[in-house]
């Protein structure tokens, strides 16, 4: 039988966070909580947890500025987030995204709802990102634009033969670019295929997420994040060029 998955909890509210432990405990995951930022950075890099619950308002720092600090280290870059938004409001939803969380669920929450909601971001997290015909990217076997190449079953991509060093959602960007090669993808149906949410407004996590990537692409062979275009007010667009 497969162990429980961890699931990492910051909250401050001690009657919410214990309400909210024992549903996830009962829906059979196991939980580590706590009551503030102190310690869960590093326990995420002791042991990495399945997901992590971020409530956004925190004593100390902040749940945006803790999603930030995972992002930024390479041994937690990867762990899906979800914030627990206080109102809900696109605001919320927009900083949340743009500082690096997977998801976000308003407060008051149902536990039911919550529950689903973990369930629905570890499947995610756990699958590859699917192209237009929703078939998985498996399928598709290596695919490639120029010197750009990336193998969806190794979860591997380079540029010019080295390797690029990409985190989750910047590997499914790249994936999600070069299968749709030639054709512009707007932020928000990248948005979508690639962080499974809907548009919430002007958020610039696509473009950030971008940036990034050609970062990466341009270290291993200068001249490479070229082949990602931008087309003004639309989106991107992935193209052949020669380096």
């Amino acid at each position: 039988m497969a162990a429980p998955a961890l699931i990492y909890y910051v909250e401050d509210d001690e009657h919410i966070r214990d309400l909210t432990s024992y549903a996830l405990r009962h829906a059979g995951f196991e939980v580590r909580a706590f009551p503030d930022g102190s310690g869960f950075i590093e326990a995420c890099r002791e042991k990495a947890p399945a997901a992590a619950l971020l409530d956004i308002m925190l004593p100390g720092e902040s749940g945006l500025s803790l999603v930030q600090q995972l992002r930024a280290n390479a041994a937690t870059e990867n762990i899906p987030v979800m914030m627990l938004t206080a109102k809900g409001t696109e605001f919320d939803k927009v900083c949340g995204l743009d500082a690096g969380a997977d998801d976000y669920l308003a407060k008051p929450f149902g536990m039911m709802e919550l529950v689903s909601r973990v369930n629905a971001l570890l499947r995610r997290a756990a699958r590859p990102a699917q192209g237009a015909s929703g078939s998985p990217a498996e399928e598709l076997g290596w695919l490639s634009c120029g010197a750009i190449s990336l193998s969806p079953e190794a979860r591997t991509a380079t540029a010019a033969g080295v390797e690029l060093p990409l985190t989750r959602k910047e590997f499914d960007l790249l994936r999600i670019l070069l299968e749709h090669k030639g054709r512009v993808l707007t932020r928000e149906q990248l948005l979508e295929r690639v962080w499974g949410v809907s548009f919430v407004g002007e958020t610039r996590t696509v473009d950030m997420h971008v940036k990034t990537l050609r970062k990466k692409l341009a270290a291993a062979a200068p001249g490479a994040e070229e082949a990602i275009g931008t087309v003004r007010g639309v989106g991107y667009r992935m193209r052949e060029i020669a380096l």
